[in-house]
């Protein structure tokens, strides 16, 4: 059992926290039951070490049985020591360390997509991963990250997917522009979501939701400029009907690709 929360194998799990170790190791730290079952049953093959402590192992038995069939070994750490290499204060004794696994922005498309999210510089971790979780749930083909976006391995945004970064095609780095050339080439419609565009009802009416579509989400401070805007095909908002001041990013994203997931299906 590793026990000392300040060796140098400990620190070095710790640094995954920080984009520098990240980017100089291709790593990314990974934490809790949720995710860690998650990497084990869809990307096994990512997960290079993992660590728990022998309560968390006893208490979720189906994960070390995925790990073994897995042929992913098990360390077993104290509780001193996961806290240690943990960015969070709970993280449930678990924690992994997996391998970066970005698709690239060509296959994404290549593959004949008929609902992908684009995020043009998406800054806050929660709401990127939350918009990832949602682009899962309703069934996207594929996220994409462009511009100046959050780092997709940031330890925010892999818990706030909860495992759904395990479970669909997410490319990163690209610039926007080349993006959108290749959704329309690969067949795909250009909404916009933006608070100057039309009434979302508009375009569910005109049947424009049932087309493949690719959805463009700005940054959650500024949204979209205007010569971004102007590179979509529709610019569209989703309506407020309360007294709310506005709609938080990832709320008003999962209502879009939900409703592009509705009428694709209802069609």
């Amino acid at each position: 059992m590793l026990e000392n929360p300040r060796s140098p194998r400990v620190r070095a799990v710790a640094k995954l926290a920080k984009k520098p170790a990240r980017v100089e190791t291709g790593m990314f730290l990974l934490e809790g039951p949720q995710a860690v079952a998650e990497a084990l049953t869809f990307r096994p093959q990512l997960v290079v070490e993992l660590y728990a402590t022998p309560t968390a192992l006893e208490r979720y038995s189906d994960i070390g049985d995925t790990a073994i069939d897995a042929g992913v070994d098990v360390e077993y750490v104290s509780e001193e020591v996961l806290n240690a290499m943990a960015d969070t204060v709970t993280p449930q004794g678990f924690v992994a360390v997996c391998h970066q696994f970005p698709t690239a922005v060509k296959d994404v498309f290549a593959s004949k997509p008929t609902l992908v999210a684009i995020l043009e510089e998406v800054r806050d971790p929660g709401n990127a991963g939350t918009i990832v979780r949602a682009a899962d749930a309703a069934g996207a083909d594929a996220v994409v990250f462009t511009g100046r976006a959050v780092d997709l391995y940031n330890p925010k945004v892999v818990r706030s997917s909860t495992g759904s970064i395990f479970h669909l095609p997410v490319a990163v780095g690209a610039e926007l522009e080349d993006v959108l050339a290749r959704a329309r080439e690969a067949g795909l419609t250009v909404l916009a979501a933006d608070v100057k565009g039309d009434d979302l009802l508009s375009a569910r009416r005109e049947g424009l939701l049932e087309r493949p579509t690719a959805w463009l989400f700005g940054n959650e401070a500024r949204g979209l400029p205007d010569d971004k805007l102007a590179l979509a095909d529709r610019v569209v908002t989703v309506p407020i009907y309360g007294h709310a001041e506005s709609m938080n990013l990832a709320t008003a994203a999962s209502v879009c690709l939900y409703e592009s997931a509705f009428a694709q299906r209802d069609r």
